[in-house]
């Protein structure tokens, strides 16, 4: 009951499209893809702060 089908999909696509009209979808789908980007952006830039802080700290435990 929780997992939607492809028929499931089919069918909100076509309701988002008769909502938004077929010249807004593209500009959607754009804004869409830019907050995905985005988001895996700032998650890389996390990750890669959370390393360079164990770096660092690993290296004040050393040099004390």
């Amino acid at each position: 009951m929780g997992g939607m089908s492809l028929f499931h999909w089919i069918v909100v696509l076509g309701v988002v499209l008769m909502v938004m009209g077929p010249n807004r979808f593209p500009e959607l789908a754009r804004a869409l893809g830019k907050g995905i980007r985005d988001f895996k952006k700032a998650l890389n830039e996390d990750e890669s702060t959370d390393r360079l802080r164990s770096v660092e700290n690993e290296n004040e435990k050393k040099s004390a």
